[in-house]
């Protein structure tokens, strides 16, 4: 089925129109950046801009070109007021002349793990969409927990482009036909395994993580010998598409805690962990950032960064319970 078909059939009631109108932008969008990606070398856009983003990371040119593509595809619909991007410290402002029906709010990160672009590891963009109070919207009007979200969604650009999204009934995924430039259903229904033996997590700072992640860890690596009496693997991409969609494909739990060189996390609330964690919980999965389900954080800033860990049920279910017990004991 193609993704086209597959909104008019399922994108029904208060926000069908709007969604559809907007996610056929997204998906423009996310066509153009694949190709973008592919022709990166070619191109010569493989290299660093001496510009940093608001998160003070040094910029690939994909960076920001992909940043281009994203705000311009979706501005078309008009039902876009506003926009946040990894990319810009400030909200974008949409025009009066883009926003005929405007009152939602769109948060991306257009190139998420762009430090791989060089080594031709796979890439993605992620996605956020919210339902503003007014067409025109203020900060406050984006500051809403992730619990609000009526659309969230990644693209993945590796051996294939896949896009990923959810609208609060499942999880579906779609591949790019390169004969058709069509996205079609291939993962229907997505699932996280309610078990799994894999981990995801940087094993570098093992010396900076609290004590619950230590111990979890420990725990895993203890193998069958251990108290878990059984052995795990670990896997680590550093492209946070990367890793949530092979636990969405295969299981696992993907972690980037606290620890004591980032106090208030790594990754971005609003565009990164909210839609990651709306797409994890639809399919089966929960997401905390070790005191608090991800998606009942009140944001207090558009780039607010938030401790994340994410996956199977059963594992984030004991990385919470293990953050409680020190947190009881202090």
């Amino acid at each position: 089925m193609k993704i086209s078909d597959f909104l008019k059939q399922h994108l029904q009631g208060e926000h069908g129109v709007a969604l559809n109108a907007i996610l056929s932008d997204v998906v423009d969008a996310c066509k153009k950046i694949a190709v973008a990606i592919d022709k990166g070398a070619v191109a010569g856009n493989m290299g660093s801009l001496g510009s940093e983003n608001v998160q003070g990371e040094v910029q690939k040119a994909l960076d920001v070109i992909t940043n281009d593509i994203f705000v311009e595809a979706c501005q078309r619909s008009g039902y876009v007021a506003g926009m946040v991007s990894e990319e810009l410290v400030d909200v974008i402002d949409v025009a009066d002349e883009h926003k005929k029906n405007g009152d939602y709010l769109l948060m991306f990160d257009p190139l998420d793990g762009s430090s791989n672009v060089n080594v031709n590891i796979s890439v993605g963009t992620i996605f956020s969409i919210l339902k503003s109070a007014s067409k025109k919207p203020d900060l406050a009007d984006y500051l809403q927990s992730g619990a609000a979200q009526i659309c969230a969604g990644y693209a993945l650009y590796g051996t294939s482009t896949m896009l990923v999204f959810t609208t609060g009934n499942g999880v579906n995924g779609f591949t790019l036909d390169a004969d058709s430039n069509e996205f079609l259903l291939t993962h229907p229904n997505m699932q996280i395994a309610k078990e799994t033996q894999e981990f995801a997590i940087n094993m570098s700072n093992y010396r900076f993580w609290r004590e619950p992640v230590q111990r979890y860890i420990d725990e895993c690596l203890q193998g069958e010998e251990g108290d878990r009496k059984k052995d795990f693997n670990m896997r680590w991409v550093a492209s946070m598409v990367a890793e949530v969609h092979r636990i969405l494909v295969r299981g696992g739990v993907f972690m980037y805690p606290t620890d004591t060189k980032s106090r208030s996390g790594k990754l971005r609330l609003m565009y990164e962990a909210n839609p990651m964690s709306f797409i994890v919980e639809q399919a089966g999965g929960a997401s905390t950032t070790g005191s608090q389900r991800i998606l009942e954080v009140q944001p207090s800033g558009i780039h607010q960064r938030v401790p994340v860990m994410m996956g199977c049920k059963s594992e984030i279910d004991r990385i919470a319970a293990y953050h409680q017990v020190t947190a009881k004991r202090k």
